[in-house]
């Protein structure tokens, strides 16, 4: 007897495990008949798994803490027993704009604050010439990529909400719209942002991992109500997902990996770019630069699978900064309760393996019991006390 499942997902590196938890036919050992729906946009995914068109999802972790708080959409909770990857977005810029800022850079230019104050110098500069301001593209308002933008710009100066413009795009139309000049730079996962460079369109000024240690990205999610009335299934599909992150973070099965994630209802590009990813070896530039970094995308390793209610408040905490919503102890509490560890530790066993702590480039180290210092230590923010 086998279990019919609908998940969607969104063509990214970090669907990995999804897709090859049912590829390689973990899911399937597990008892489930997995039929993957690739999407376009995050609405589109968050509203089919809502009004039960899809079983579970590949789904921002923002999102489901907002469909669970009810911000921006209806009032439904979900539980996501499983991270599909931590970090693994990049910040990457047009040519010219990356000119712009090694002009005024006073630093290392891998450096964070160093780019972002560059950032501020430009923006100030641009504003006495009378300039357009610079347009900056994120998958969606409840995005890490939302945040992480706004992170780093505020860091340095950068209002992002009075001195740079912020568009929402699907990830897959993030390259055509800077080849196209409608916008100059954007935060987005893999592989776009080394699409963008082997188009020779593109600069990676930064990995997630400059800005933040340790960044939940995508949670397989499920809707609450679904999980208590068949947690069985939740189970299996633990299971299976952890033996695809175990399968993927082997060095030696990244050839077939990539060959999975590669194919044209899957993720649709070269394997080659999907195989840098992996491996944490980017090239950052069109004349060949190449950057590695181990902590670009963690799908199981260094206990990355694990949900982690700390990750879930840190995301809280910058709905609350950027005015997505007000500041209410209650919905700390519920934003929280989204990041199920009890669900993967019932599938996975207790693990002593945790993934690291945020680990902000900017701040003090975050404390999920003191939101309120924390968001009082920025002087940038659309938060009321």
């Amino acid at each position: 007897m086998t279990t019919p499942l609908r998940i969607g997902f969104i063509p990214l590196v970090d669907a990995a495990a999804l897709i090859v938890a049912v590829d390689k036919g973990f899911a399937a050992t597990e008892g489930l008949d997995v039929t993957l729906v690739r999407e376009v946009s995050w609405s589109n995914v968050r509203d089919k798994l809502n009004i039960g068109l899809f079983d579970a999802a590949h789904l921002l972790a923002p999102v489901a803490i907002a469909s669970s708080l009810g911000l921006g959409h209806v009032r439904v909770p979900i539980a996501a027993p499983f991270n599909l990857g931590l970090n693994g977005n990049a910040i990457t810029v047009s040519p010219a704009l990356y000119a712009a800022l090694m002009e005024e850079i006073d630093g290392d230019r891998f450096e964070p604050l160093a780019t972002a104050r560059a950032l501020a110098r430009v923006v100030a500069k641009r504003k006495r010439s009378g300039a357009d301001p610079l347009t900056f593209g994120m998958t969606f308002p409840f995005s890490t990529h939302n945040y992480q933008l706004r992170f780093w710009m505020a860091a340095g100066g950068v209002d992002p909400d009075e001195d740079v413009q912020l568009v929402v795009l699907p990830p897959p139309y993030m390259v055509d719209s800077l080849a196209n000049g409608h916008i100059d730079a954007f935060c987005v996962g893999a592989p776009w942002n080394s699409i963008a460079v082997d188009l020779g369109i593109g600069h990676i000024l930064h990995f997630v991992a400059d800005i933040l240690l340790s960044a939940v990205e995508k949670v397989l999610a499920v809707r609450q109500n679904w999980s208590e009335k068949h947690p069985d299934v939740v189970t299996a599909l633990v299971r299976a997902h952890l033996r695809a992150a175990e399968f993927i973070e082997e060095p030696a099965n990244r050839p077939e990996v990539t060959r999975i994630l590669a194919e044209p209802e899957r993720i649709g590009v070269d394997a080659s770019v999907i195989q840098r990813t992996l491996d944490g070896r980017l090239k950052i530039s069109s004349d060949g630069t190449m950057r590695d970094s181990r902590r670009y995308l963690l799908v199981g390793r260094e206990g990355a699978a694990r949900p982690d209610p700390v990750q879930a408040a840190w995301l809280y905490a910058q709905m609350v900064r950027w005015g997505q919503t007000p500041y209410r102890p209650d919905a700390l509490k519920a934003a929280m309760a989204v990041f199920r560890p009890d669900l993967y530790d019932a599938a996975a066993g207790p693990s002593a393996t945790v993934a690291s702590a945020v680990g902000a480039f900017a701040g003090p180290p975050f404390d999920p019991n003191d939101v309120l210092g924390h968001l009082a230590a920025f002087r940038i923010g659309r938060w009321q006390p």
